[in-house]
């Protein structure tokens, strides 16, 4: 299984708007990170999770000719704003499959209402099949997939982990059995925003402590704002088991 970063940065980017912080200054291409997505791959499946305002330049970069699906972590606009650039792979499969709560299905369906729209139906609309997730684990062409429950500040939203690998983001609290789902992982990635407090996500910190308790193989941090520091600075101050990740780094995993 083929884990592909196709953006590692919070949701205004790396370099952000408007500020000439240091880091958004920086040369180095692993400083420069699109929103936050996964591109996770095994055999000739591909699937994303998310597909924020950046997936079209992402799905370029990487050059992914094909996805078998889309799955949401939740509705806010560094998560789904790309929404309908899936049209180009709807035109080549039909519906695109997409994995998401309820809540954020209405969310989409309010966002782009002529995605779902059932009469006088706009030809160009990319077309979607909806699949609800809750609690359940389910199947992904043969690869088991368990929701985990996080709260993103006050927000409940979704992480994932397919077979050994776990993907969250966007977390800041997450209950004891919940916890419990992660055991025995291979990889973790997890969100660590920046040095010092923040209300809805984990600081780089709080992501340290979290690895020291959930003790993954491995793990890499996503999420990353400018605050975080240079990604060679950074790097150098952490566990010998724990990386940054930047955007196209791909990891191996069973």
């Amino acid at each position: 299984m083929k884990i592909t970063f196709l953006g590692t940065g919070t949701s205004t980017g790396v370099p952000m708007l408007a500020n000439n912080h240091p880091v958004c200054l920086s040369k180095d291409s692993k400083d420069k990170r699109l929103r936050s997505s996964v591109l996770i791959s095994w055999d000739n499946v591909n699937y994303v999770i998310d597909c924020g305002p950046d997936f079209r330049q992402q799905m370029l970069r990487e050059n992914v000719q094909s996805i078998n699906g889309i799955l949401f972590t939740h509705e806010h606009s560094d998560h789904v704003a790309g929404f309908d650039d899936i049209r180009p792979y709807s035109f080549q499969m039909g519906e695109v499959p997409i994995y998401a709560t309820k809540r954020v299905i209405e969310n989409l369906k309010k966002r782009f209402d002529y995605v779902f729209a059932t009469e006088n139906r706009y030809r160009s609309a990319p077309s979607v099949q909806v699949n609800l997730i809750d609690n359940d684990t389910f199947f992904l062409d043969k690869v088991k997939v368990t929701p985990i429950n996080v709260l993103h500040g006050e927000l409940p939203i979704k992480g994932y982990r397919f077979n050994n690998i776990a993907y969250l983001t966007d977390v800041k609290t997450m209950i004891a059995s919940e916890k419990e789902k992660l055991q025995n992982l291979d990889v973790l990635i997890v969100n660590a925003l920046k040095v010092g407090e923040h209300p809805t996500h984990f600081s780089l910190e709080e992501a340290l402590s979290f690895v020291e308790e959930i003790q993954p193989k491995k793990t890499y941090f996503t999420h990353i704002s400018h605050r975080l520091g240079f990604h060679k600075e950074v790097q150098k101050q952490l566990p010998k088991n724990v990386f940054l990740a930047f955007d196209g780094l791909q990891v191996q995993a069973d």
